[in-house]
């Protein structure tokens, strides 16, 4: 299987600590900062355990996401990926870190956001190629074990998938090694 229109979400530590309406104003930034790269912030606040919060671009989404009540930043790849299913997937995981990064830098949220990077859920928002199966699954855990091995290191990891056929394919990869988004950009930098 070839993947392709994949998410993932790093969840934060402490997310009561942020309004979630203040992401706005600060994805808002993002656009003036970029090249024409993001185009729009969509305010989901409203909803409960919804999207939150989405700085839209042509190629992905990045979005301060509360589904399952668990608020975290979600990056979804909308455009075409090249290379092998491991390249895909740790482009992925090394921009959706990067985004984490990013936000913990911004001078609004420095020493109040942390997010933690022992713990991610990886989507593929394509059902007619990916659907959220016991085969599908076994198509692609042996490249998703291999970059989250990379991804966490020596740390023992686990691969769940949600099996609710309503649901779309999705991994839930977790280690108990604490881990920031420096240190799993770090590991997935080395290869």
């Amino acid at each position: 299987m070839e993947l392709q229109k994949l998410s993932v979400k790093f969840f934060i530590e402490r997310p009561e600590a942020i309004p979630l309406t203040d992401f706005i104003d600060i994805f808002h930034g993002w656009i003036q900062a970029s090249d024409g790269d993001y185009h729009d912030v969509a305010d989901y606040s409203h909803m409960q355990a919804g999207p939150g919060i989405v700085l839209i671009a042509n190629d992905a989404n990045v979005s301060i996401d509360e589904t399952e009540n668990r608020r975290g930043l979600l990056f979804s790849q909308k455009g075409q990926l090249s290379g092998s299913n491991q390249e895909k997937l740790r482009r992925l995981f090394r921009v959706a870190l990067e985004n984490c990064r990013k936000l913990e830098e911004e001078p609004a949220l420095r020493g109040k956001l942390r997010f933690a990077a022992n713990e991610a859920v990886l989507l593929v928002n394509d059902r007619l190629t990916a659907a959220n199966s016991e085969q599908a699954f076994d198509e692609i855990k042996g490249d998703i074990d291999s970059v989250v091995q990379e991804l966490f290191g020596s740390a023992e990891v686990s691969c769940e998938r949600n099996t609710d056929p309503r649901q779309r394919l999705n991994v839930r990869v977790k280690t108990s090694a604490p881990i920031d988004p420096r240190k799993a950009l770090e590991n997935l930098q080395r290869i």
